[in-house]
């Protein structure tokens, strides 16, 4: 089995091609409606503090919601390989941020990712990039782990995918029950490992063994 840790990745910042920014008159829009809700708040746009706030918030939603205007194969970019390995090979805790779309407040935590090979696999740094794609869109957690790995299953057509997200929500935390602790956990299981429990189990203990140094 082929495991690698999140931290090993030197991940590089994709968000500077252009095909990912948004067109000025886009950013203007969206600052003006900023502009509006702090003062449907009550603030006062005018004060030091805020002056540029509407146009800083902007370029953070901009960022945040890059994956809507990534290309899934410009991530690969064909890093598809033909291998003779018929072990898991698992990508665990990858950093994990994205946006509820209910309330738009930020979901944070980790996903693991394993796949059993069929004659194919894909370079290292492109699991965490196709984790990340669909990251930065506004999402609910269970749809973005079936989001990876349907892509994951399509695109490698392995004999089995597997996807374990783990999420603290802040519209729990920071809002209705306020319960800090309360961590989300989602699953997705494609081929091998939704058949076979004896693959299941070896993946799911290889996630629980990165919560021994927590």
């Amino acid at each position: 089995m082929i495991q690698r840790r999140n931290s090993d990745l030197d991940v590089e910042e994709s968000f500077t091609r252009e095909s990912n920014r948004l067109p000025e008159k886009d950013l203007d829009k969206i600052a003006n409606v900023y502009r509006e809700l702090l003062q449907g708040i009550g603030e006062d746009v005018g004060r030091e503090g805020l002056l540029r706030t509407p146009d800083r918030a902007a370029r953070a939603l901009e960022f945040l919601t890059q994956g809507y205007r990534q290309d899934l194969d410009q991530i690969i970019n064909g890093a598809v390989f033909e291998s003779r390995a018929s072990e898991i090979i698992l990508v665990k805790d990858i950093e994990l941020y994205s946006l509820c779309e209910h309330h738009l407040l930020p979901f944070i935590g980790r996903a693991h990712v394993a796949y059993l090979p069929n004659g194919k696999v894909i370079g290292l740094s492109k699991i965490p990039r196709i984790v990340e794609m669909f990251a930065r869109r506004l999402q609910v957690q269970e749809r973005l782990t079936v989001q990876i790995a349907d892509f994951i299953d399509a695109a490698l057509e392995p004999r089995g995918v597997a996807v374990v997200a783990e999420g603290i929500h802040m519209c729990s935390v920071m809002r209705g029950v306020k319960k800090a602790n309360a961590k989300m956990i989602t699953s997705a299981m494609r081929g091998a490992f939704r058949s076979d429990p004896r693959t299941r189990a070896e993946f799911m203990g290889h996630v629980d063994r990165s919560h021994d140094h927590e």
